[in-house]
């Protein structure tokens, strides 16, 4: 069966068990060649059974999902942000790629031996990701047993079947929050827990977003704020993480001094080119920083390009 027809056996099966929502597992072989428009003989020349087309689907959606996720994943070196931009992609996946979403985090719960083992082989990949955010809980602090992590993709993963299985149109990315809220609570504490669920998806980090002008490189002024390697820096991390605090600004720009980042996010407020996420802070809490319009053209036309 030729590669491109093949695919389209995969996502016929995969748009048939969408339209039947919770009672997707009962589409047949015959449901899917019609949908596909191929023969009998040559779905079975592909294919075994449906579990092995199944199973063939769900290693399509594995597929085009891995390469979002990691791409997202393996630009950042801090686990937070891995883990933020990982579940940006995949829930971008989700939105774009529907039936095949669903049939990653739902539809494949239906499957035989073969599909449950390989869900089991995935799920603990992602827990392995998970658990490495024991490496950066804070210093003294008691970081959970690795178990959790199964827990806590358990747990972000039924949230999602859930919402998936429901009625209407499901905005996945409108769980972002509630999301990283759950999968760091047990390694980060309930402070970064709590702000988390506040705070934007980031942008998935480019090398059209993140990279700063040659260090040394002359600056230009843009409504009198001189746009230098440090400022396009600190714009460039704001920019890439919307809600970032102070320190987390310093962090992500290479900054060590907290008062020289502290005056730095001022004057960059001052000229109009950042603004507070949200002035109703409680009191004592964190700043968070967000580029202006003003703030994302001077960075996208002299700053960061």
């Amino acid at each position: 069966m030729r590669e491109v027809q093949r695919t389209r056996v995969l996502e016929a099966l995969a748009e048939a068990m969408v339209e039947r929502g919770a009672a997707g597992a009962g589409v047949t072989v015959a449901e899917v060649i019609a949908r596909a428009g191929v023969s009998g003989r040559a779905f079975h020349d592909e294919f075994s059974d449906r579990e092995a087309c199944l199973l063939a689907a769900l290693e399509l959606g594995v597929e085009r999902a891995r390469r979002r996720v990691l791409s997202a994943y393996d630009a950042e070196s801090r686990w937070l942000d891995a883990v933020k931009a990982a579940l940006v992609a995949f829930l971008r996946f989700l939105e774009e790629e529907q039936a095949l979403g669903r049939l990653l985090v739902v539809h494949s719960l239906s499957g035989g031996e073969r599909v449950l083992r390989r869900r089991v082989e995935l799920l603990a990949v992602l827990a392995e990701a998970v658990d490495r955010g024991r490496l950066e809980g804070p210093a003294g602090r008691q970081q959970p047993p690795a178990v959790i992590a199964e827990g806590v993709v358990g747990a972000v993963l039924a949230i999602l079947q859930n919402r998936l299985l429901a009625d209407g149109e499901v905005v996945a990315m409108d769980l972002f929050g509630a999301l990283v809220s759950i999968v760091v609570l047990p390694y980060l504490g309930v402070g970064v827990a709590r702000r988390e669920l506040l705070r934007p998806p980031p942008r998935i980090r480019s090398a059209a977003t993140i990279e700063p002008p040659e260090a040394g490189a002359s600056g230009e002024r843009a409504g009198g704020a001189r746009i230098t390697y440090r400022t396009a820096r600190v714009l460039s991390a704001i920019a890439a993480y919307p809600g970032s605090s102070n320190r987390e600004v310093a962090d992500r720009a290479g900054i060590v001094d907290q008062g020289q980042i502290s005056k730095l996010l001022n004057r960059l407020q001052a000229h109009g080119l950042i603004a507070k996420l949200s002035e109703s802070r409680a009191r004592g809490a964190p700043n968070s920083w967000r580029l202006t319009e003003r703030g994302e053209l001077v960075l996208r036309d002299g700053g960061a390009s």
